[in-house]
């Protein structure tokens, strides 16, 4: 597209409504939040932002669809950890390249994860649970949401970062591994933070550490894993938009400028408060270095822990 065409569909963008492809189902997490940064981002964009769910196969298929869209800015990614970290540190037979086949434009923002034990297990801190894990090694057992997961490669990062062995046990369901972990069938399991709420202030779960670097606001008696005698441990739970690599610089740069104002109001942060969301911004640069940190990252605790997809 010539410089002239540019400056003029720049002009004229939105003239229709844009489409966000969410990689998760709706009513979950992921697609609230979407929802939530949706409405805001509508307002300043002048057009709507119209969620369209593309569950499945670790959010890839939605990722795949923005890869191969056309570059107008009409068509962006609510991507996320699993598509842009996880997923392409497990999986190598990705249809779309999380660099080449993107062009980034910013965070979103951020849910830490919180590591909850059996109320009935001797260990009421973290330090605690490491010791008696290391006085049982291989004994225990803890739960995650699938193989391949931030709740199992986040303990997997424990698990060689504090030097214990606690074996996996992957469920097909976050409330299938709540509910075994709340009746002592597994010791514990580290699952996001915002689904733990409830359980945590019941008395139903414990929980021991939160995974982030800065103790959270839901639950500031809780200290992080990294204070604990985990130093450098944090895993959080990421999302962020992308738009289809070849998007002309004019309209990346709208999608930008008005993501960066949604984002920053005073009641979409509020909103995202509420459903446990740290509210992030970035450049496109940096969004671009955070996801090849990110894969780096995963990679390494991957080939460490001999990850593979079922």
């Amino acid at each position: 597209m010539g410089a002239y065409s540019q400056l003029s569909a720049a002009q004229t963008f939105p003239e229709r409504p844009l489409r966000l492809l969410v990689g998760q189902a709706a009513g979950t997490s992921p697609d609230v939040v979407a929802r939530t940064v949706a409405a805001k981002w509508s307002e300043l964009l002048g057009q709507p932002v119209v969620v369209d769910n593309r569950p499945g196969a670790a959010e890839s298929i939605a990722a795949d669809a923005v890869a191969k869209s056309a570059p107008d800015g009409y068509t962006v990614l609510f991507g996320s950890i699993a598509s842009h970290g996880i997923g392409p540190a497990v999986n190598k037979k990705l249809p779309y390249d999380p660099a080449r086949d993107f062009a980034p434009i910013s965070l979103v923002g951020t849910v830490p994860n919180v590591l909850v034990a059996y109320p009935g297990l001797p260990a009421k801190g973290m330090r605690e649970f490491i010791a008696h894990i290391k006085a049982n090694p291989g004994r225990l057992n803890y739960g995650s949401t699938g193989v391949g997961t931030s709740t199992h490669l986040g303990m997997e990062l424990l698990k060689a970062k504090a030097g214990i062995d606690i074996v996996h046990v992957p469920y097909k369901s976050g409330s299938a591994a709540f509910a075994d972990v709340m009746a002592g069938q597994v010791a514990a399991g580290l699952f996001n933070l915002p689904s733990q709420l409830a359980l945590i202030r019941s008395g139903k779960l414990r929980a021991l550490g939160v995974s982030s670097l800065r103790r959270s606001s839901q639950l500031p008696d809780v200290p992080t894993i990294d204070e604990s005698g985990v130093p450098g441990y944090e895993v959080v739970v990421w999302y962020a938009v992308f738009a289809p690599a070849g998007t002309v610089k004019p309209i990346h740069a709208r999608l930008h400028s008005d993501l960066i104002r949604a984002i920053d109001s005073p009641q979409l942060r509020e909103r995202m408060a509420q459903l446990g969301v740290d509210p992030m911004t970035s450049t496109p640069e940096q969004l671009a270095q955070y996801s090849r940190s990110e894969i780096e990252k995963w990679g390494k605790v991957v080939r460490e822990a001999a990850v593979k997809l079922e």
